[in-house]
Parts: structure tokens; sequence; C-alpha cells
């Protein structure tokens, strides 16, 4: 229920999961759609014709980026992902593939001669390889069990390290003999589903010999064992790195099943010889999460992501160093009250570069491994989702903003000067009217300042009056930035009229350990409380209709609509709640991943005993549904597995048995987001509907 940048990833596995049945023999080639922009105006249509850029990856020499571009059709509802390259300065742009399917995992192999990549097709999911031209396009690997989920080349361009779903062992398999059309499922323990898939299998690492364009059998670093590496549902292949001499493989694993899973984020970093065949956990006694190692070039240091305590997904990012020289790791930003992400060593070593939020922009930093000293490289309104190491003192990141969605972009970082060099979207940009995006610091009821995001409709005449949305955002530990989302869009809600008002409530990353804890325990308290002060402070505008006030909400977002349903004195008008928590209690049993609940809620609400607790459970949205009196649209998907669609169902079940005038849009093959290009534009239909029947002046 964290981090909206994994949006794209999972629109990535619908996008390739969606791909893999397809032939590419005779489906047509999914390509930049021929949108006609009416008026200037976002409509959900506009939205879904951006291409999506993904997968930036630099060449050995530095002088070519390599990408993918992703662009979806609404007709055929799903999305193809073909490989680009341009030069270092954005020049001479060369589409590699033109394909039914998708291709992703691009990148170079280490000599930079060619461009491996990963394809399925009817025959499976393989890895193949093409000139850097796109010419001479093989197939490199022939699995035909497991899906491939994503590789490496080692250093030295001998061994190849990939991911592979393995079938989980059905121990009760001769229950279902003479069964071949059975659909049952048995489980005896926890953590049986994950997110949005049964877990019946698990990704895992191989490594393999790599000569002459031929993959030798793999061997399994988790073999006989059900772990996985990377981990699910967010983990790629920067959960797993390669020592700078193709020795070792260092992996993020959290060795746990069942249970055991379900209740911790113990996960370690593991040190794998290749030559040797044994395993060292290089995080041992570290409790929370730690993981995305990153050796430095000479592989005398190993750096990683690490929490410090167990079952706090939410925890404060530290930079953790591993010396294997001394065998001991070293936490380097004890002094910094901000996460960090994205790691990069610089060439010669003594500097880690990293993307940080700060009061709700992500820019790039770096810090000096010898005295710890941090420098802020960029600035400005924006977000960096990435950071690399070009050449001659030039980085390259990819970055967005809510007016703008992402491109690849180059800093100088003696100038701090940013060069957009990408433009993919530039044709369609210049067609859209923009909303203007204000910053504003409110006084919080505490006396502390809240930072408040305002978006105003394009063509804004500050004499007249708006509709003015409230917007609530997930999480809860997630920072309400300067993300650009194709479905929570703010600039889409501002075309279709409405202002938006979007604070950085009390439990949000960015503003200090302090403020982002503070939520853990306090559902309904002060983060509430900071939601009301930022619409009561906005509404006092003369150009907000405070007669049309709405509230919408996804996932935690989904908790504070149903919560303030029945506790917002008649401020609004009108609710939408997307995939959220509607009993506290139901969701204890219901979710998945337990440590989530036991720290966010403090625990089960049968311990009477515990305070924390049965704060929690006594202020459930469910438990106020007496004082609902406003129109609720709720929104769920079925396989949404950490909220269960069954909240969303009582929720609206709730809303029609008290007479409330509701709408229900019920996904039976979405997940926590709405992925499929139709089913997000009757998404985006149903929410404008829903809200200009209530909030616009007829």
């Amino acid at each position: 229920m964290k981090n909206r940048l994994i949006i794209l990833s999972l629109a990535a596995l619908f996008l390739f999961g969606a791909c893999k049945n397809d032939s590419s023999k005779d489906a047509n080639v999914i390509d930049k759609p021929n949108i006609e922009v009416k008026d200037g105006k976002l409509s959900p249509e506009v939205l879904w014709s951006f291409g999506r850029i993904g997968e930036v990856s630099l060449s050995p020499d530095k002088t070519k980026i390599l990408y993918t571009l992703t662009y979806y059709s609404i007709e055929e509802n799903k999305g193809n992902a073909e490989i680009y390259v341009m030069d270092i300065d954005g020049k001479n742009v060369t589409r590699l593939t033109t394909t039914a399917s998708s291709e992703w995992n691009a990148i170079w192999t280490p000599k930079g001669d060619k461009i491996g990549f990963i394809y399925a097709d009817e025959n499976g999911v393989n890895i193949y390889e093409m000139n850097p031209d796109g010419s001479n396009r093989k197939q490199i690997s022939k699995f035909t069990e497991g899906d491939l989920e994503g590789f490496s080349y080692s250093p030295d361009g001998t061994k190849i390290l990939y991911v592979r779903a393995i079938a989980k062992q059905d121990k009760y398999a001769y229950l279902k003999e003479g069964l071949d059309k059975t659909t049952g499922r048995v489980n005896d323990d926890l953590a049986y589903r994950h997110w949005d898939n049964w877990v019946d299998a698990i990704p895992q690492p191989f490594v393999a010999e790599y000569k002459d364009g031929k993959i030798s059998e793999g061997k399994n670093l988790l073999e006989n064992t059900e772990y996985e590496s990377p981990m699910r549902p967010w983990g790629g292949m920067e959960q797993l790195a390669w020592s700078p001499d193709s020795k070792s493989i260092v992996y993020t694993c959290r060795k746990k099943v069942g249970k055991e899973y379900a209740f911790s984020t113990n996960s370690d970093i593991y040190l794998y010889d290749i030559e040797k065949q044994t395993t060292e956990n290089l995080s041992e006694g570290m409790m929370g999460y730690d993981q995305n190692p990153v050796f430095s070039p000479d592989g005398k240091l190993l750096a990683w992501e690490s929490m410090e305590r167990d079952g706090y997904e939410a925890d404060k990012i530290r930079l953790m160093v591993y010396n294997f020289e001394t065998k001991k790791a070293e936490y380097y930003t004890p002094d910094f009250d901000q996460n960090v992400g994205g790691l990069t060593f610089s060439e010669d070593g003594k500097w880690i570069y990293f993307v940080s939020d700060h009061y709700a922009v992500d820019n790039i930093y770096k810090i000096n491994l010898e005295d710890k000293a941090i420098k802020q490289i960029t600035s400005g309104v924006h977000d960096y989702t990435s950071v690399s190491l070009a050449a001659n003192g030039t980085l390259i990141g990819e970055k967005m903003s809510m007016s703008h969605p992402n491109e690849i972009w180059s800093i100088d970082e003696k100038t701090q000067k940013e060069t957009k060099l990408s433009t993919v979207n530039d044709e369609l940009m210049a067609e859209v009217k923009w909303g203007k995006v204000e910053e504003r610091w409110l006084k919080a009821t505490d006396g502390k300042d809240l930072h408040t995001w305002v978006i105003y409709p394009p063509d804004f005449d500050s004499t007249k009056k708006y509709p003015t949305l409230l917007y609530c955002e997930g999480g809860p530990q997630s920072t309400v930035s300067q993300f650009w989302s194709y479905r929570w869009n703010f600039q889409i809600m501002a075309a279709h009229g409405y202002i938006v008002v979007a604070p950085n409530r009390r439990g949000l990353p960015g503003f200090g350990h302090e403020w982002n804890e503070q939520i853990s325990g306090d559902y309904g308290g002060q983060c509430m409380r900071d939601y009301l002060t930022a619409i009561d402070e906005v509404s006092k505008e003369s150009y907000v209709d405070k007669e049309h006030l709405g509230a919408v909400g996804a996932s935690f977002g989904g908790f504070s609509v149903y919560w303030l349903a029945g506790h917002h004195d008649k401020r609004f008008k009108c609710f939408i709640a997307h995939n959220g928590m509607f009993n506290l209690e139901q969701q204890y049993l219901e979710t998945e991943e337990m440590w989530f609940v036991n720290w966010d809620l403090g625990g089960a609400y049968w311990d009477k005993d515990n305070k924390v607790a049965q704060k929690s459970y006594a202020n459930s949205p469910h438990l106020f549904v007496d004082k609902w009196d406003t129109p609720l649209m709720v929104i769920h998907s079925e396989f949404d597995f950490r909220i269960v669609a069954s909240q969303g169902m009582a929720a609206y079940n709730a809303a029609v048995i008290r007479d409330i005038p509701a709408r229900y849009l019920y996904f039976p093959d979405e997940t926590h987001w709405v992925l499929k290009p139709q089913n997000g534009i009757l998404w985006q239909r149903n929410f404008f509907d829903w809200l200009d029947k209530w909030l616009k002046v007829k």
C-alpha cells in the first residue's frame, strides 16, 4: 500500500502478461495513437495516448541511451513496448524493434556489441539478442518451463544471471488424483496469495554459463527452497547484483515462508560465491528490509537500502555500506532525515548518487563516502525517478511532474543545468491546456506547517467559483509529490473544471522521520485533521465553491473517504473511495501482509489490553455509518488481495441500506490498480460522471 511509482511496474506486468499469448504473425503492432485533442482538454482517451518511457540503460562507453517506449491501444485493450536508442545528447533517435508483442528488460552486453532483451511469444518467454542497430535478432535461451522475469550479464560477459518463476510444490496433489478439472485450492498456512496473485510460483535466481550465443543449464541459487528473490510484489533485477570480478552474486531475500513470511519484513543481502557455491549473509542482525545492493567499481564496497525495524514497511530508508575488507556494514545517513533510493557509485568509488524526496519533490543527491557530506545536485518542482552516470560530469535521469509524464534528462553536475533529451510526448503536450500547480504551506491544528498542492483548471478565472476536490493520498506512507499518474491524475481533474487540494498530511515521507511515523496507530486522528485543515483553508478563497466540495482517494485514501463520510460535518457534497479499507477488523483477517496491519493498526482487534490497537479499531469507518449523509461512489477490484473486494461491497451496501445515493464500480479482472486501457477509461468516465452529478451547478 505504498510507493506510487510501483504502479508503473504493475502496469508493465499487465502489459507483458497480455502480450505473452499474442501471435506476432497476425496481430497489428500497437504504435503511437492518432488522437484528436478537442479544445485542449485532457480527456481519458488523451491520457492513455501518452508514450511511456521505461528501462533506461546507458551503453558501456556512455555514448548511447537505450530505453523502451510503450503505447496503448484502447481498441485492443492492451499495450506494446518497443526498444529505442539515442545518442547521449538526445540526437539520432532510432527505433530498434517493431513487433506485435513487447520487448522488455533491454540491456547492453558488457562490451556494448549487443543488446539483450526479453520477448514473449507462443513458444514461451526467452532471452534474445540483437546488434546495436537492431539487426541480427536471435533467441539465445530455450526456456520451456517457468516464466522468465529478468536477466543480467556478468561484467566479463561469460555468465548470465536470470530469474524464473518456479512452480510451488503442491503438497496435497495426492488428493487431486483423477480430478483433472478441479479448481480447488488446499492451504494450511498463511501467505498463500500476495497482492494480486495466488502464490503458485516463486521467483528464484539462476546463474548459467554463456558462450557463443548459447546459455548452459542454470544453477538455482535457492534450490530446494520456497524462498523468493527478488521479493514480491515490487522487486526486480535491481534486487540482485554482480560483483565486478564476475565471481559472486549478491541477492535480496526474505528467507521465510507461510505465517513467518506474512508477519515479517526482515529481508537480507546474501553473497553467493559461484565457484564454491556458498552463501553468506552480509546483513545478519539487521531486522528490517535490506534490499537493492550495488557494488562499488573496484568491488571493495557494497551499498544497499536498509530499514531498521522488522514489520515496518515504511521505516526510514537508510544508506548502508558494507566493507569487504573489514566485513562490517556502516550506516552512512544517520543525520540525513530523508530516504535514499536508486543508488549509483561514482566511477572512482568515492561518491554514491541517489534520489531522495524532500518537501514533496524528488531530487538527485550524492554523498561523499569519506566524510559523509551530502550534496543536493538538482532542484525544482519535479520528481526524478532514477539517476545514471554518463561521462564528463554528466548525469542521466528520468523526470516527471504533475504536468508532464516521464522523459529522459541530462544534468550537468557542475552547472546543475538540466536538458530534456527525449521528446516522446512533446507534440501531444503542446495540444493540451494545462492547469497551474501551486505550492502552499498551511497551519495544521497542532501548529505545524502542512504542505499542500493546489491544482487549478486551465484558463482559471479568479472571479469565478469552482467545485473543489480534496485528494486523499494512499499508502498511507506515500508522498503527494510531483508524480504523474495515469489514473489519479490531477491535471485531468483540473481539465474537468475542478480545483484540486492535495495535502501532504501526517504520515508521509519527505517531511522528516517524525512526520512520517505519526500516522501509525492514529488513523482517525491528526491525519484527518490535516485533511480538514487543507480543505477548510483553501475554501476561504473566493473562487472556491464551498457549497460544492468533494473528497476522493484510494487505498488509505479510500479509508480516509469512508472515515470522512462519518465525520465531515456536511462539508462535502459527494465522495469517491477506490479500494479502501472500510471495516478494520475485517481488514486484519483478510489482508495477506500481516506485518502492515500489525504495525499500522497496532495489532489484533481481540487484544483488548492493547491500547493502540483498540484506538485504531474504534476509528473503523464502518462504526460511523449511522452518521453517513452524503452520496458515495465505491470502486473495488476482485484481484486486490491487500484490501479485499468485500470491503468495497460492504461500504456500498451500507450506503444503499441507509438510502444514501450510491454507485458501485466493480472490476472482476483488476487489482489494487486499474491497468487495462478500457477499464481505466471506464474508471475515469464514472469518476467524472459522479462528481459532475453532485458538484456542478446545473
